[in-house]
């Protein structure tokens, strides 16, 4: 089990210590569960309640917060920050790529490069130009598609499949089930009878980046789909052809984004929202859940669209009210032309 003396993770976090720094930390915990032996966080006053009775061995403060605690403290200006940063201490390795050099089940083609250090896991296809970066580590199953080429300290988990002509940057990770490079949904209409748009572009994917389990990024129609660094994307997000991602932005569980659409740094799309496709959003823009966006966004700030919930009956008769309004403007509206004459 990975443990540390208070003193190590206060130099970890660059935090100033009060208490006793030899104290033994071996796991992170909540303020309600911790037991001796943890260390927790207080970061919301939702859960401030918690802590006169925890019973971690150390917790990590505000300066604002230190009289409401007398046990051992690490100060740090964000504890959120401070909680983040040491789960990288205690998170163990990555059981899918153990090991070391290319697994014997592996088939790479003759023409792919493999840096001498990088880990490819079983069952592993490399096709052909494939490039893979140095401590590269590539989990069961994935297929990496002719001429991808995959950065250094990039980790792939299980079961990942990058088609052909993906270039993925540095410190990139990526969850199991993920598609990058599938077509993207392009077809014209003749008469009647679907015709295939064939997708010649590619999928361009920066540094530091971190894709979530089952979700899909398409390759372009003509020039790329492109994400860029430090960009965030959580399980089953669906990212259509020609989409631009800025850096630093963030899109929640089950958000989709239509082809063409552009999106700035900084932004954040909630659970379930949705773009249209050839819009764009500004930098600083954050979508509520399950907003529909169907127009361009020029100005940062919170955006939302829906309604919210109620009971079911009382939804219902709303719904009927919202489909009303139109005819009661138009009545108001004449209403106001005979008062006027």
């Amino acid at each position: 089990m990975t443990s540390f003396v208070l003193r190590e993770l206060a130099d970890f976090l660059k935090a100033e210590l009060r208490g006793d720094g030899d104290v033994v930390i071996r796991r992170i915990n909540t303020l309600k569960a911790a037991q001796a032996g943890d260390i927790s966080f207080l970061a919301s006053d939702a859960y401030r309640r918690f802590l006169p009775n925890t019973r971690a061995s150390a917790v990590i403060l505000r300066p604002a917060d230190l009289d409401a605690h007398a046990g051992n403290v690490l100060i740090h200006p964000d504890p959120y920050v401070a909680y983040a940063r040491l789960t990288s201490l205690f998170s163990g390795p990555d059981e899918s790529v153990n090991g070391g050099g290319v697994h014997p089940s592996a088939v790479i083609h003759p023409d792919a490069k493999i840096a001498g250090d990088a880990l490819v896991g079983p069952h592993v296809v490399v096709e052909a130009e494939a490039e893979i970066g140095p401590r590269v580590r590539i989990g069961p199953g994935c297929v990496v598609g002719r001429g991808s080429v995959l950065g250094a300290d990039c980790a792939l988990m299980a079961n990942i499949t990058l088609y052909h002509g993906v270039s993925i940057g540095e410190r990139v990770r990526i969850h199991s089930g993920t598609v990058i490079g599938a077509d993207g949904f392009g077809f014209a209409n003749d008469s009647g009878h679907w015709v295939k748009i064939h997708q010649l572009g590619g999928v361009v994917i920066g540094n530091d980046v971190e894709i979530g389990a089952c979700t899909t990024i398409d390759r372009g129609a003509l020039g790329d789909t492109v994400i860029g660094n430090g960009v965030i994307i959580d399980n089953q997000v669906q990212i259509a052809h020609n989409v631009r991602i800025g850096d630093y932005s963030a899109l929640a569980g089950c958000a989709a984004v239509a082809g063409s659409t552009v999106i700035g740094r900084h932004c954040m799309l909630a659970g379930g929202a949705g773009l249209v496709g050839h819009i764009e959003l500004c930098d600083g823009v954050t979508v509520t859940a399950r907003s529909m966006i169907t127009g361009s966004i020029t100005k940062p700030g919170v955006y939302s669209s829906g309604t919210g919930f109620d009971e079911n009956g009382n939804w219902r008769k709303n719904a009927v009210r919202f489909s009303q309004l139109d005819n009661l403007a138009r009545r108001i509206r004449a209403l106001e032309l005979t008062k006027t004459k």
